[in-house]
């Protein structure tokens, strides 16, 4: 995923550039030489071109064919020549693996994939059915399932359309981290009567004009994003990035809050427990966002990649999979303490 999910300050930046560079053009492709290799390879091979089933499955016809064969015969007389190495359309030459663009990527993002899978699987298990953030953590690892999904399917296929649902997936991953962040932190979660001014299901759940409010907010925001984005004639790549860094940033200073030591009572943790109240866990917060920061920090050491298979990218998705159980099994810890006691959705 290029961006995912959702889906952090300082990580959210090295993300996003991540996100931004592969739609720009590179040295590789711009080159004469290149594009003499691309056009003899297609008047000469492509009028008797037979695709075969996988590169119909996956979509790969004669002229990225001719692409892919250039570049890797190009960069072959680079490594041999030991000259600069370069990148083509905003990455690095991969060699394919049944179809798949970047291999490695694909399968570090199905294994995120799985990570969120066991961690919705123990937040079904472990977290009491009336709590009233599991719906809330459960719908989040949907997300992001489906942002990891859309994730592999972009590292096989690099398509307008699948970067586009990789983008769209991840932005939502992270706008949802936000939504359900605010919701646990400022206890606006749907819940049975009080003396609140709320408005009420037929059911006697409450749902506050607080609460309708900022759902609100964010499916205007989530749906205005994606809106603009596909209205445009051309993918706005910077746009897209100052939107995931705002909400990466916001996402961030609100778990860093939770972290903070007891003396500095900014939030009030729990509704049961008075503001000064800090669980010994707290400083798990920040240790995710600071994991997250440091993996994310990868994408700084961008390089060649080890055998044409994997690189920076790669690796930052490989890192961030034990991070996503650490966070599932802080939620968990979160969501039984005492401070909970009697709260129902």
């Amino acid at each position: 995923m290029r961006a995912g999910g959702v889906q952090r300050t300082v990580a959210a930046t090295l993300l996003l550039f991540s996100c931004v560079l592969p739609g720009w053009a590179s040295s590789g492709d711009r080159s004469q030489e290149y594009q003499a290799c691309v056009s003899l390879c297609t008047s000469g091979s492509c009028a008797t071109y037979s695709p075969s089933l996988l590169s119909r499955i996956t979509r790969w016809t004669c002229a990225d064919e001719c692409k892919y064969a250039c570049m890797h015969q190009i960069t072959n007389r680079d490594i041999t020549t030991k000259v600069r190495l370069h990148q083509y359309y905003g990455k690095w030459p991969f060699w394919r693996f049944a179809g798949m663009q970047e291999p490695a990527s694909v399968l570090f993002s199905l294994l995120n994939l799985w990570y969120h899978v066991k961690g919705a699987s123990r937040i079904r298990r472990y977290v009491p059915d009336g709590h009233p953030m599991k719906r809330y953590y459960l719908t989040w690892a949907a997300v992001s399932v489906n942002a990891w999904v859309w994730s592999s399917v972009f590292h096989t296929r690099d398509l307008p359309t699948t970067e586009k649902l990789d983008y769209f997936s991840a932005a939502l991953a992270i706008l949802y981290a936000i939504y359900y962040t605010v919701v646990r932190f400022f206890h606006i979660y749907p819940a049975k009567p009080s003396n609140r001014l709320t408005l009420t299901s037929g059911r006697g759940t409450i749902y506050s004009k607080t609460y309708i409010l900022w759902s609100a907010l964010c499916i205007a925001v989530y749906l205005s994003h994606v809106g603009y984005l596909l209205s445009l004639p051309r993918f706005d790549y910077t746009y897209n990035m100052v939107f995931n860094l705002t909400l990466g940033i916001l996402h961030n200073v609100l778990w860093l809050l939770y972290s903070l030591p007891s003396w500095i009572p900014v939030l009030k943790r729990f509704p049961l427990r008075p503001r000064s109240y800090r669980p010994a866990y707290a400083g798990k917060a920040a240790a995710f966002v600071l994991l997250t920061t440091l993996a994310t920090a990868l994408e700084l050491f961008d390089f060649f990649p080890w055998f044409r298979i994997i690189d920076a990218h790669s690796l930052w998705h490989l890192s961030t999979a034990p991070i996503t159980l650490f966070w599932y099994d802080f939620l968990i810890q979160d969501a039984l303490d005492e401070g909970w006691r009697g709260m129902k959705a």
